[in-house]
């Protein structure tokens, strides 16, 4: 029996078994089976075949962002508005067949974002080269799911089953459980909080045994579900921000597209009509979570036309290896000017983090 058999009948058995407490735990082990079919699904055979490989497109620019939607939702279209390049859009489905890069230019950085070929429902088991359109979307930083305003709540809805089903998890964080792998001592079970979601000791060592990890400790340090513990155990889920873009909000009525708008993580626009474009790239900047740093020469004023683009959170240290990744070696202090220093300047060391539009001057041995 193949991959997709196994994992057509996992799926029955669950949607057949009764959902309460004596059947909790068999469920939990059900879902834990088909959560290691479809890593099995996703993972490159020896011989190169089965595995999620991408589009030939090479990463540019200061982050990557892909689009994912149903087709004719306005991909083609939004990619030819917001970028210099220009992508076929049509009223027929399946007009791109393709990844086709472009690159927006925002508040000095460089977006790479990228139109993928319209999925369907059934993508993650390979159907309409599902398995390569999911396989790009991993390597991304962020995702853009294009909706239609007329559908938007069941095409959410669906495309992020087909993404969750491979591993990828849109706006979430990992549970906070450690799990750490030993050579002996079995399965040790302990929690700082009370579990009310399903997870208990015997329940972990069973997900345990299923992926034979017969050794190791856990500590669940917050009250998580069983699908968020097989997530920790595979270690391989890739968890991204999405934006949820409404398009042809003017073919609905005003209260639809109130309602639409005011969901979390969610804008509506009109592509066509070139309606809050604008405020899509905002959102887009905001959340890939930009922060430029100017640098400044010794003796000179602050370069302000090409600021070095990095992420919320980063360090001098990361400033170091944008400009040269020898740098940190003679790196000897930095005097920094803007919302992060409390005086200006302030003389910092390579852990001081950064905040958008600081200024930094770097002083070697």
């Amino acid at each position: 029996m193949g991959l997709l058999d196994r994992i057509k009948d996992i799926e029955l058995e669950i949607s057949r078994t009764q959902k309460n407490k004596a059947t909790n735990h068999h469920l939990c082990l059900l879902r834990g089976r088909l959560s290691k079919l479809r890593s099995e699904l996703f993972t490159p055979s020896e011989k190169g075949k089965g595995g999620g490989e991408g589009f030939d497109v090479m990463k540019s620019g200061d982050s990557r962002v892909a689009m994912i939607g149903f087709p004719s939702v306005g991909k083609s279209s939004l990619l030819s508005t917001v970028t210099p390049t220009q992508s076929c859009a049509a009223s027929y489905e399946f007009t791109t067949l393709t990844c086709i890069p472009g690159v927006i230019e925002h508040k000095d950085a460089k977006i790479q974002l990228l139109d993928l070929p319209g999925i369907i429902e059934g993508a993650a088991k390979g159907k309409g080269r599902g398995k390569q359109v999911i396989g790009v979307a991993r390597t991304s930083d962020m995702i853009l799911m294009m909706l239609d305003a007329e559908k938007a709540d069941i095409q959410r809805e669906l495309l992020t089953l087909e993404l969750e089903s491979v591993g990828i998890r849109l706006n979430k964080r990992p549970a906070n459980v450690s799990f750490k792998i030993k050579k002996t001592g079995g399965v040790k079970f302990n929690t700082m909080v009370e579990l009310k979601n399903g997870m208990d000791a015997e329940l972990a060592k069973k997900l345990c045994q299923l992926y034979k990890v017969h050794n190791c400790d856990i500590l669940m340090r917050e009250d998580c579900t069983p699908d968020d513990f097989i997530d920790i155990i595979e270690g391989n889920r890739k968890y991204l921000r999405c934006l949820y873009v409404v398009n042809k909000c003017d073919m609905v009525a005003l209260d639809q597209v109130d309602k639409l708008a005011h969901q979390a993580d969610h804008i509506v626009c009109s592509i066509k009509l070139g309606l809050n474009v604008e405020h899509l790239k905002e959102k887009v900047w905001e959340y890939l979570d930009f922060v430029r740093v100017y640098t400044k020469p010794r003796g000179q004023r602050p370069d302000f036309t090409q600021p070095l683009i990095l992420r919320k959170g980063s360090t001098i240290e990361e400033v170091c290896h944008g400009i040269h990744r020898d740098y940190v070696a003679k790196f000897k202090y930095a005097l920094v000017w803007g919302t992060s220093a409390k005086h200006q300047p302030q003389r910092v060391g390579l852990s001081h983090v950064m905040q958008d539009e600081d200024v930094v001057q770097l002083m070697s041995k």
